[in-house]
């Protein structure tokens, strides 16, 4: 064991002077506590926010998507694009890639005894990733898209709050009516599922059926989609959503026609994704907040240590040990501080997260947090870099007070009683 670090130890005796040292260090743990609490809290509640928003949105659009550059007014491409063209083979072996799907959509209206409202049916087929919508699935079952015959399934999927505007529920007709060549197409669906994913935009007007009604609306080939949907896999440690997506979208774009156009969820929902960008923002300024009471709180500890223990230090100094010693008692002492702190607070950051993570006890408002709990990530690289920063930072604003140390006089600091 070094010298220093002996002393550092056993710096504290049982006398009146280090009792008002122990209060002040105990208040100086709990800051540090508290603000590591808060800091990881916050961190943890901001990212699992961004990653549900993004999970949902990516949920109804994938990542990429691949399309015709002629796009209609209707929620559905003026040209189609046809699924035994060269590229789906090259798009679904190229690297980053985990996952491609074909879809068409179809913009029309939903008419009941006294309600009008509009829809955009998506269709898809067995190809599709359903795992999304079950997971969101409130009542019923998902679309039969797997059966396969020529006849087009009946069945479409709809949201709870498109389901609770018109009045609908399992097993009732849903009659649509869809504009096509100058004239109106009817359709009577049955609802065969109810969603609930609680983003507005998305759940006022999407409903899920199979890819075939869109084909026979639009009087296309049984091969010809609007275009297809690229799941890319999960961006690599250090690497930005935003930035991963577009890293493996200029990739794609490299295998794609001339007459196709490849776009990212980010790009299809800027104003969305710029606020979820925002976000870090207040991450920042949390952690900056949190980090200037722990430092204020460690350092007020550190100099009363420091003045009530002026002739300890000039001793120290009588006996020979260094200006750098001394110094390297103080920070030991005051590191041990700011560690037990860090610990604390994050052992009780872990659980309070580990908690709302498995039991989801904190409730929010869906119509305004687009989410009925408050969402967690609980990455441990969160607590490492929180952790791992305050206790660099804090170290950091301690060599300057430290610095005093050197100006301490043996002669003038010990006394004899």
């Amino acid at each position: 064991m070094r010298f220093e670090t002996f002393i550092a130890k056993r710096f504290l005796p049982t006398d009146g002077a280090s009792r008002n040292i122990s209060r002040h260090s105990l208040v100086a743990t709990v800051s540090i506590a508290l603000g590591v609490l808060v800091m990881v809290t916050a961190v943890c509640i901001l990212r699992g926010f961004q990653a549900e928003i993004r999970h949902k949105v990516v949920g109804f659009g994938s990542h990429i998507v691949v399309q015709s550059y002629q796009m209609g007014n209707t929620y559905e491409t003026a040209t189609p694009v046809a699924t035994d063209r060269p590229e789906v083979a090259r798009l679904r072996e190229a690297p980053g890639v985990r996952h491609l799907q074909f879809f068409a959509q179809k913009g029309g209206m939903v008419k009941t005894a006294d309600q009008i409202h509009g829809i955009i049916l998506k269709g898809v087929d067995r190809t599709f990733d359903t795992s999304f919508f079950a997971q969101h699935l409130v009542k019923g079952t998902l679309p039969a898209l797997w059966h396969p015959t020529d006849e087009a399934c009946n069945e479409v999927l709809i949201s709870q709050t498109v389901a609770d505007k018109l009045q609908v529920a399992l097993g009732d007709k849903l009659r649509t009516y869809f504009w096509q060549d100058n004239n109106y197409r009817a359709r009577a669906f049955t609802v065969c599922g109810i969603y609930k994913t609680d983003l507005t935009d998305f759940d006022n007007h999407y409903i899920v059926g199979d890819l075939r009604q869109v084909q026979r609306l639009n009087n296309w080939d049984s091969n010809m989609v609007d275009g297809y949907e690229i799941e890319v896999t999960d961006p690599v440690s250090g690497q930005t959503f935003s930035g991963h997506l577009d890293a493996t979208a200029n990739q794609l774009l490299q295998l794609i026609g001339y007459d196709l156009t490849l776009t990212t969820i980010v790009q299809q929902n800027p104003a969305l994704f710029s606020w979820l960008d925002l976000l870090d923002s207040n991450i920042v300024l949390i952690i900056t907040i949190m980090i200037l009471v722990c430092a204020v709180a460690i350092l007020s500890a550190l100099l009363i240590m420091i003045f009530e223990k002026t002739s300890t230090i000039g001793m120290f100094k009588a006996l020979g040990i260094s200006n750098g010693g001394v110094r390297r008692i103080f920070l030991i002492k005051a590191g041990s501080i700011i560690l037990r702190g860090i610990l604390i607070g994050d052992a009780v950051a872990l659980l309070l997260c580990g908690l709302q993570h498995r039991f989801q006890f904190l409730r929010l408002d869906s119509a305004s947090y687009s989410m009925d709990f408050v969402p967690i990530d609980l990455n441990p690289w969160i607590f490492v870099l929180v952790s791992l920063g305050t206790l660099i930072l804090c170290l950091l604003t301690l060599l300057l007070p430290t610095a005093y140390i050197s100006n301490i006089h043996p002669a003038k600091t010990i006394r004899f009683e």
